[in-house]
């Protein structure tokens, strides 16, 4: 939970007037509150907007909750699905991040679904087992989605300071497309995203590994020349 109007409007309008190359697909999910403002300040740009999360449900009596068609009524194109922060503080089921998957596919939207281990299941030696786990139990019963990206993020990595390497991540990631070719028989047309703590320092070391097909970005996306530094590297890789 960061930002208000005004800082909202500040770093919106940095990016936009910082010339991002052409070529990346640059995605702002802001907190629900700011939604409106957010969609309005990208109209004109090559800046999209996303949620951070949706609703299992399309409408209905579920106080609280923000449907995956009100995301699209107010002009965002993407949402992410089963961030760790949701995973861990809302403990989100395979089962309802499947049903969040269909209802946000249904409404437009394309969705970033994250999947990832923490310290503890990596240092067992079970991180690709988790994330095996992770994307079958959510993806091996869905239609094909359009436009899917898989964000990998390492729970250890995110808020930490710490981040996985280059060969880590790259590791993790090859993993990944192997496996969601035999899930979803896509795995070679599927982007698959870094998000553990990108800076503008490690990004380009991060987008040059073959399997990395670009960022979640985190804390650095709240400073504009950062999180242009990182827009760039994408670019150039």
């Amino acid at each position: 939970m960061h930002g208000c109007l005004a800082a909202n409007q500040v770093l919106l309008e940095a990016l936009a007037q910082a010339k991002l190359p052409a070529g990346v697909d640059v995605v702002i999910c802001p907190p629900y509150a700011y939604l409106q403002q957010v969609t309005s300040l990208c109209q004109g740009t090559n800046l999209r907007a996303g949620g951070q999360d949706c609703s299992h449900m399309q409408e209905g009596a579920y106080t609280g909750e923000v449907a995956a068609p009100m995301l699209a009524d107010l002009g965002c194109d993407w949402v992410i699905i089963g961030h760790s922060e949701r995973r861990q503080y809302h403990q989100e089921s395979s089962s309802l991040l499947a049903a969040k998957m269909a209802v946000s596919v249904e409404a437009g939207l394309t969705p970033i679904f994250c999947v990832g281990e923490t310290r503890q299941e990596r240092e067992a030696g079970e991180a690709e087992m988790v994330v095996l786990g992770q994307l079958r139990d959510v993806l091996a019963d869905l239609p094909s989605i359009p436009g899917l990206v898989i964000a990998y993020e390492p729970v250890w990595a995110i808020g930490t300071g710490l981040t996985a390497t280059a060969d880590e991540a790259q590791e993790m990631h090859a993993f990944i497309r192997t496996k969601l070719q035999s899930i979803t028989g896509s795995g070679e047309r599927t982007r698959i995203v870094y998000g553990g703590s990108v800076k503008a320092t490690n990004a380009a070391a991060l987008f040059a590994c073959e399997d990395i097909d670009g960022a979640l970005v985190g804390g650095a996306s709240l400073h504009a020349d950062d999180f242009a530094t990182i827009v760039s590297a994408a670019a150039a890789a």
